[in-house]
């Protein structure tokens, strides 16, 4: 699910096009994040949709095949088992399911072809084979296949590649995310009885989260000219051209998180800049960063100004 990493990456991308923006409002830059944000779960939703299209496209298959000039007697008797899948029916009446559906206007009629592809795919795996002659059509049993179309056909799909990542600018750093909302709605959906079987929260703890991106956002740049400050006296031997924007970012946010998040470990913060400039920066930037961030960290310590309490906290 959404993770405190995940987050500094969607405030980093707030920050950035705030940098680059000729409008300084805040406010407009708080709900941009917030927005993209609810892009995570809208893209868990059209996949969840995806899943329950293409148990619905067996029907579709089955009409067509009895439809043949010259059907076979296996064309006249398609095996629909998936659509009578419990997983996917528990969806079909989830309320929180069909409420999102409708809040995003859900519908895969803007490219039919792509659940086709997916039930193609399906239909000439050996486990698709093995789930149609299973006896067990317990909802435990049920995931199985689901899980399978999901890991292996949804994902390895370069046309559902492409297709997400048209729709979904964040689709490549929110893969990660999607993975684990599927993980917990397969474990969530668990009871014979639909009306237990609840959608995966983006956050275990949304509100909390919520405001340590906003306040994480907001403070960034209400105190940018003075971690520009910090920044610039320890790179005097650096020409500020050749720092890259998102470093200056990123290591503006880690000071920010040192002095005015009490609750953040001194080692959580320095090392979760570090990774995520190993993903979004330069190749060098993890290292420089680094660097200086351990030099800036020194005079905090010695002006008294890392705002940290409790044990294991500043060391």
């Amino acid at each position: 699910m959404l993770n405190r990493r995940h987050l500094r990456v969607k405030v980093l991308q707030a920050l950035y096009s705030y940098h680059i923006s000729d409008v300084k409002t805040i406010a407009v830059f708080e709900k941009s994040l917030l927005a993209n944000v609810d892009k995570v779960y809208e893209l868990y939703i059209w996949v969840l949709s995806l899943l329950v299209e293409t148990a619905d496209y067996t029907l579709v298959d089955a009409e067509e095949r009895a439809n043949r000039y010259l059907p076979t007697e296996k064309d006249l008797n398609v095996n629909t088992k998936l659509h009578r899948n419990k997983f996917i029916e528990s969806l079909r009446v989830n309320p929180d399911f069909l409420a999102a559906i409708k809040k995003y206007k859900v519908s895969w009629n803007f490219d039919p072809e792509i659940v086709r592809n997916v039930f193609s795919a399906l239909k000439n795996a050996e486990e698709y084979e093995q789930y149609l002659s299973e006896e067990d059509d317990s909802i435990g049993k049920d995931k199985d296949i689901i899980k399978f179309i999901f890991k292996k056909i949804i994902l390895k799909s370069p046309a559902v590649e492409q297709t997400f990542d048209d729709k979904f600018i964040g689709w490549t750093v929110d893969k990660e995310v999607l993975t684990a909302l599927i993980a917990k709605t397969f474990k969530n959906f668990s009871s014979e009885d639909f009306t237990d079987n609840k959608l995966a929260p983006l956050s275990p703890a949304w509100a909390e989260d919520r405001q340590f991106a906003i306040e994480l956002l907001t403070k960034t740049v209400a105190f940018d000219s003075q971690w520009q400050e910090m920044i610039s006296q320890k790179t005097k031997n650096w020409e500020a051209e050749r720092i890259a924007l998102m470093d200056t970012l990123l290591m503006k946010m880690a000071i920010t998180e040192l002095t005015q998040f009490s609750s953040i470990p001194v080692k959580v913060t320095i090392n979760e800049y570090i990774e995520i400039a190993k993903e979004f920066s330069t190749p060098k930037s993890n290292s420089f960063i680094n660097g200086i961030l351990d030099k800036i960290l020194t005079d905090l310590k010695a002006a008294g100004r890392l705002r940290k309490s409790g044990r294991g906290l500043v060391e």
